[in-house]
């Protein structure tokens, strides 16, 4: 019997993934916590293909694999599977690039408009039985009078755009693989280079994957070039910057605020600065979280994995194995 493995999930339990696989004569193993490498080399050994949210999907998980025709990954980004390994072993790896567009383009103006209007110190300030305002005037603004960065115009980016734009901010976009023409298209601006993108901005947002030329890019220099009073917000991925440069940048005051739904480590340590600092707002890496977007996460997920088992053609392959 046809075996898809499933390395971790966070959902309640795989009946989605079932009602798709089962049907069709493919049997499901998985574990449900991320494990050890050691341990997830058994587990993808002599399976048809391997499904993968968190768990670390290193060179010896990958070079276990007997007979996987592909790799799937749970999510947009997959930064935590070594396509380099699995492209020497002919094993394609495929993303779901679409699924939360919507929902993290939302979650990116929920944090722009929570640091700029001040939501959570002043519902706070109220809960604690205090009227009027939690922080001075000057921490109250509003978007039209702001410069936001964006770094990254693809598809949640190009949507992170289309919302700045409605509430009349200016916007500045660094993408060095896009035409400008298609930047000032959708109402924005082409910065001319990533510092001049970190010089003008008064909010700065990264919307790329994890690439050895995107992890930390918002590292000590760059935080440094970036406007007194600035504000940084992330629901990309936790590695596109320090975290102990953004965490020095905010305690020295040259950075005003920052919200991050994405840490470097995940989850973020107890008792870490940021978790103190009145303006830093935390989540818990749930920007992409909507009903309809985990359902077509995991229906996406399964259908590529039966396709990968029938040996059908894969969408969304990322490391260019055919």
């Amino acid at each position: 019997m046809p075996t898809v493995a499933i390395t971790d999930f966070t959902f309640p339990d795989l009946s989605i993934e079932e009602s798709i696989l089962r049907p069709e004569g493919i049997e499901i193993v998985s574990f449900k916590e991320k494990r050890t490498p050691a341990e997830l080399a058994g587990l993808v050994r002599d399976v048809d293909a391997v499904i993968a949210q968190f768990a670390p999907v290193n060179a010896e998980v990958v070079n276990a694999m007997g007979k996987a025709k592909a790799i799937v990954r749970y999510g947009i980004g997959y930064d935590n599977v070594d396509t380099a390994t699995a492209r020497e072993r002919g094993i394609p790896v495929c993303n779901i690039p679409d699924y939360c567009v919507d929902e993290v383009a939302d979650h990116t103006l929920a944090f722009i408009l929570a640091i700029t209007r001040q939501v959570v110190p002043n519902a706070l300030h109220v809960r604690d039985g205090k009227w009027g305002l939690a922080t001075p005037i000057t921490a109250m603004q509003a978007l039209k009078y702001l410069t936001v960065g964006i770094v990254g115009f693809g598809r949640i980016g190009r949507e992170v755009v289309k919302r700045l734009v409605a509430f009349k901010a200016r916007v500045l976009v660094f993408d060095p693989v896009v035409d400008a023409s298609q930047i000032t298209g959708a109402g924005a601006e082409a910065a001319k280079s990533f510092d001049d993108l970190l010089a003008q901005s008064d909010i700065l947002s990264p919307h790329c994957p994890s690439l050895p030329a995107t992890k930390q890019m918002f590292n000590a220099a760059a935080f440094a070039k970036m406007k007194s009073g600035a504000v940084f917000i992330n629901v990309g991925r936790g590695d596109l910057a320090d975290s102990a440069a953004l965490t020095a940048a905010l305690q020295s005051g040259h950075l005003a605020a920052a919200a991050l739904d994405v840490f470097d480590p995940e989850p973020i340590p107890a008792g870490h600065p940021l978790l103190a600092m009145p303006n830093v707002i935390i989540a818990s890496h749930i920007a992409s979280a909507s009903p309809s977007a985990v359902r077509t996460l995991r229906e996406t997920a399964a259908r590529l994995a039966l396709k990968a088992v029938r040996g059908e053609p894969l969408s969304n392959v990322v490391n260019g194995v055919v």
